[in-house]
């Protein structure tokens, strides 16, 4: 082939080259890439969210792979109320494709066109986020955590592992869990043959977590119940050196508590529920309406014990409560 044959079929080479190339950045691409916005109650660093990671694997088992088909950008509150409305409204303005968050009431007021949906949530129909469980009827929907009645097998089991407990207080911010009555309404049904006295401990700030404890310590055979919301999770440090300190058998709605160094804990697996809310976002992306989509319910519940800690508050773990706890740290 002579020279300038050559350089013609180079240069034929090169122009086919340039345009078969967007066609197969356009091939590998495929659709848009979609926008998927976290709203996280909790800081960056925060052993939380760990489950963070199940979520990601349950998208990218249906298909969906980050900076390939889709984007998620995470917003980190560390559970500040102020700062949880501060990035509702900033998310909403940027206009994501969906939104996945704990904490729904800002964004409720922020937007009802943007899909939302929810995961470890408590009361979504008394909180006004959807019409009811099965048509949710609006732009939310998700995955609950606590069933109210579970508040009942808190007692017996705090019960069972403390016996000599004569009083026991749910603590709460009524701010950030405004589902508190219903806790209450399901506290105030414990059966009398557990013979104690309850009572409701509302705090708003870390001073009046301490100032609370303090003051239910004071008397003898206490046990303390902080409700399980981001509030509570975010101070939780506090709440287990204070509960430690003054020798109070506590039991908590999240098993993180416990891997810290708290009692007990008795709840659904939260990690659980931020994986099965990908399915939703699935399904959400690909056409369907969250107002069709029926709120889901906790499939796997939890019971963790710490027996070093159970040690030193002076307690015997009994073996009814050993044989079915799904994990024991010593």
């Amino acid at each position: 082939m002579s020279d300038v044959r050559r350089r013609e079929f180079m240069t034929l080479l090169g122009v086919a080259v340039a345009a078969a190339w967007p066609l197969a950045a356009r091939a590998q691409q495929g659709e848009r890439m979609r926008r998927v916005a976290f709203l996280h109650p909790y800081t960056e660093n925060d052993p939380v969210l760990a489950r963070v990671v199940a979520f990601r694997q349950a998208l990218e088992a249906l298909g969906w792979t980050e900076n390939r088909n889709i984007r998620i950008e995470h917003r980190y509150s560390g559970g500040d109320l102020g700062q949880i409305q501060a990035y509702a409204t900033e998310l909403v303005r940027s206009a994501p494709d969906l939104i996945v968050a704990p904490i729904t009431a800002a964004l409720q007021r922020a937007t009802d066109t943007i899909p939302i949906v929810f995961n470890v949530l408590n009361d979504p129909v008394g909180q006004g986020f959807v019409a009811t469980l099965s048509h949710p009827g609006g732009n939310i929907t998700g995955f609950t955590f606590i069933d109210f009645p579970l508040i009942g097998k808190w007692l017996e089991m705090l019960k069972e592992i403390a016996p000599d407990i004569r009083r026991m207080t749910l603590m709460f911010n009524p701010d950030s869990a405004p589902f508190y009555p219903v806790f209450l309404r399901e506290f105030g049904r414990a059966p009398a043959s557990l013979a104690v006295e309850l009572s409701a401990s509302p705090v708003h700030n870390e001073a009046e977590i301490e100032a609370a404890i303090t003051a239910f310590a004071r008397e003898s055979r206490g046990g303390l119940i902080p409700a399980p919301d981001a509030f509570t999770n975010t101070r939780r440090h506090l709440i287990m050196a204070l509960a430690q300190r003054h020798r109070l058998p506590a039991i908590y709605g999240f098993r993180q508590f416990v891997t810290e160094g708290a009692l007990m804990s008795y709840a659904p697996d939260a990690a659980d529920i931020v994986r099965r809310s990908a399915s939703y976002v699935d399904r959400i992306l690909k056409g369907e309406r969250p107002a069709t989509l029926p709120v889901q319910a906790p499939l796997k519940y939890d019971l963790v014990l710490n027996l070093k800690t159970a040690n030193a508050l002076g307690l015997n773990v009994p073996p009814s409560l050993l044989a079915i706890a799904d994990e024991v740290i010593e």
